[in-house]
């Protein structure tokens, strides 16, 4: 169901350093790094992520967070995509593939009622 998350943080330093530690002793390591954004997990893939708050507009006491849910194929994330439009949400990015992800990763972005950043992601979709 979940495939990953992420949290807006307003010290990056301090919290990159944090979770450097802490998910360290675990065995989960960085493994994408974008300067604003951190994503920690294994073997290649990031579950958890980290984001400089300052970075962009999630600042302020009610920061979002970032939620990506595993979705089947493509159709299935233009599903969840066009639903959650329907329902009135905002669109942050329409389905499209992201390579700057990984191959293959096909994602759609909305913004849900309480402000939070919600995702439907599937990893297997074929270039375009």
């Amino acid at each position: 169901m979940i495939d990953h998350f992420g949290i807006n943080c307003t010290d990056f330093t301090k919290a990159s350093e944090f979770y450097d530690t802490v998910l360290g002793v675990l065995g989960y390591s960085r493994q994408m790094d974008f300067g604003v954004a951190i994503g920690y997990g294994s073997e290649g893939k990031p579950d958890f992520w980290i984001a400089d708050a300052s970075a962009g507009d999630a600042g302020g006491p009610n920061r979002e967070i970032h939620v990506a849910f595993h979705a089947a194929d493509t159709d299935a994330v233009q599903a969840f995509y066009d639903a959650a439009v329907k329902l009135g949400a905002e669109s942050l990015h329409a389905p499209r593939l992201w390579p700057e992800y990984h191959p293959g990763y096909f994602g759609a972005f909305v913004r849900d009622p309480d402000g939070n950043n919600v995702e439907a992601v599937f990893h297997g979709a074929a270039a375009q």
